[in-house]
């Protein structure tokens, strides 16, 4: 699961780049990425402030500033739901291939079965 796009860390409308994932040994999910560069987030890091909230789309969740890198973009991690929306799957019906023009799909021929080794008989 991931998130690419608009969020607002403390009172700040930024833009973030986030992904997560279930970490099977503590049985949570965690999740972070990059601020985009914006002066006032790497302003708390600096000040000292290291947690924060992450507002994405009417969900929220504490996260924790890591450090300001090279191009001014700031790190932020959390453990727990995640701030963005959960992705849906998609419809079985709009993933399907459409049938050929004149007709169903054409069959795939199966494979030739693979070739069996002789020893000398």
């Amino acid at each position: 699961m991931s998130y690419h796009g608009p969020a607002h860390v403390a009172g700040t409308a930024v833009r973030v780049h986030l992904t997560g994932r279930w970490e099977p040994v503590d049985g949570r999910y965690h999740w972070g990425g990059r601020i985009e560069p914006a002066e006032p987030v790497a302003g708390l890091l600096r000040s000292g402030r290291r947690d924060v909230e992450v507002h994405i789309a009417g969900r929220m969740s504490p996260a924790r500033l890591a450090e300001v890198d090279p191009w001014g973009g700031v790190r932020v991690t959390g453990v727990g739901p995640p701030p963005w929306p959960p992705e849906e799957a998609p419809h079985p019906e709009t993933t399907a291939a459409p049938p050929a023009a004149d007709g169903p799909p054409a069959a795939v021929p199966p494979a030739e079965p693979a070739p069996r080794r002789t020893d000398g008989d």
